[in-house]
């Protein structure tokens, strides 16, 4: 099992400005939600700042730490935006 926190961490040291929340959907620690917000999306797809997530957890869904991860990306002016 991973915690929230170690995802967090996993996940700002590729995208070191990045805000981050991390939600356990079933309590079992395997099947997360992630919530990153990053200037590094500017002008990217959302296929493309998905993957820089992905890649940051790599190891974790190689290893099934995370069996299961829905993504929410956003850039700082679209989170302003939702929020």
């Amino acid at each position: 099992m991973i915690s929230p926190e170690q995802v967090e961490t996993m996940i700002k040291s590729q995208l070191p400005d990045a805000q981050v929340q991390i939600q356990d959907l079933t309590g079992g620690g395997d099947h997360l939600q992630a919530i990153v917000v990053s200037a590094q999306f500017e002008g990217k797809t959302l296929i493309k700042q998905h993957q820089l997530v992905y890649a940051a957890l790599q190891e974790a869904m190689a290893t099934e730490a995370i069996h299961a991860l829905a993504i929410k990306t956003y850039t700082p002016e679209a989170w302003k935006e939702a929020s």
